[in-house]
C-alpha cells in the first residue's frame, strides 16, 4: 500500500517529513492532503491509482521539487488535463521552474506564450526560434497558430 508520503519521498528517500510537506505545498497539493482521511499517510495506491490525473501530475511536481534537479523537461505535461486541473498544475510549475533550466514541450499556445524562448519545429527541423512576443508579430508559423487560437 503506497501512501502519499512515501509516493512523494520516492524522489529523495532521505528527505524529512518537513521537506516532503514543503514539496507538497509547493506543488499545490495542500488542499488535497488536508481533505484526505489520513492526511499525508493516506493510501493513494500504486502509481497513485486512487488520484485524479491532475492530482497525479501534482504529485509528480512535488517529487521534482523534492529532488531539486537543475534541469526540468516537461513533455505535454498538461495535455490530458481539464482547465481547472491545468491551472492547479501550472501554479505548481511556477515554483518548481524558478531558478532552473526548463524545457517545456507543448502544443498549447497559452503555455508557449509564457516561455522566455520558443523553438518551433516543423518536419523535424527548427523552423523558428525567438521570444513569443517577437514571433507573434513576425508573420511566422507561431503567429499563425496564435491567431488561429485567438480568433477561434
Amino acid at each position: 500500500m503506497l501512501r502519499l508520503l512515501k509516493n512523494v519521498r520516492y524522489a529523495r528517500p532521505e528527505a524529512t517529513d518537513a521537506d516532503v510537506q514543503q514539496a507538497i505545498q509547493a506543488a499545490g497539493l495542500s488542499d488535497l492532503m488536508d481533505s484526505m482521511p489520513e492526511d499525508i499517510n493516506t493510501v493513494v495506491g500504486e502509481r497513485g491509482s486512487q488520484l485524479s490525473a491532475g492530482e497525479r501530475q501534482r504529485v509528480a511536481i512535488a517529487r521534482a521539487y523534492l529532488a531539486e534537479p537543475s534541469v526540468l523537461i516537461f513533455d505535454e505535461a498538461t495535455g490530458a488535463l481539464d482547465p481547472m486541473s491545468e491551472a492547479a498544475v501550472l501554479s505548481g510549475y511556477d515554483a518548481l521552474m524558478r531558478g532552473r533550466t526548463t524545457v517545456l514541450i507543448t502544443h498549447r499556445i497559452d503555455l508557449a506564450r509564457q516561455a522566455d524562448r520558443v523553438v518551433v519545429l516543423k518536419n523535424g527541423r527548427v523552423a523558428e526560434d525567438g521570444r513569443p512576443s517577437d514571433l507573434e508579430t513576425q508573420g511566422t508559423a507561431f503567429s499563425d497558430i496564435f491567431l488561429d487560437v485567438k480568433t477561434g
